[in-house]
């Protein structure tokens, strides 16, 4: 099982250096360590940053800070049964 905080904690560290507010998906691209391939990682949980944006509802654009964001994107990931 996958320790949601850990995974919160990877995403904000992944996303909050790009330019907010963010209006898409690709707004986040430039800031990722690996690009569309970084990956969150986490017990049985593993996904890349291109999988979290096909697997989730891809948000509730523009968002003007990065854990406004990534909250949306947990609670996205629990409610599909990811987390």
């Amino acid at each position: 099982m996958a320790d949601e905080s850990e995974i919160r904690d990877q995403m904000i560290d992944a996303f909050e250096e790009a330019d907010y507010p963010i209006s898409s998906p690709m707004d986040l691209v430039p800031a990722l360590p690996n690009g569309p391939g970084t990956k969150f990682e986490d017990g049985d949980f593993s996904m890349t940053a291109m999988e979290l944006n096909t697997k989730t509802s891809g948000g509730d654009f523009p968002y003007d800070d990065v854990e406004t964001f990534v909250d949306d994107v947990i609670e996205d990931l629990k409610d599909q049964g990811e987390l």
